[in-house]
């Protein structure tokens, strides 16, 4: 785990950014991380492609509280 965390944290800001806000937020209209949130809190997250979705678009943003969470523990 602490490789796991050694390797975001030599990740550079810029690149998790850009990668947030393109892959984590396409298609822009709605954000689909948004609708698949959604659809998890309605319990309708039912299809193994709804799923893929949630972690393919969801991935950039746990990347970025982890770089964050490293950088303010520093």
């Amino acid at each position: 785990m602490h490789n796991v965390f050694a390797w975001v944290d030599s990740l550079d800001w810029v690149l998790i950014i850009v990668i947030c806000l393109t892959l984590g937020l396409a298609p822009y209209k709605p954000p689909h991380i948004l609708e698949k949130l959604q659809m998890l809190t309605r319990g309708t997250l039912v299809k193994p492609i709804d799923w893929f979705d949630l972690m393919f678009h969801g991935v950039p943003w746990i990347l970025l509280i982890i770089k964050a969470a490293l950088s303010l523990k520093k």
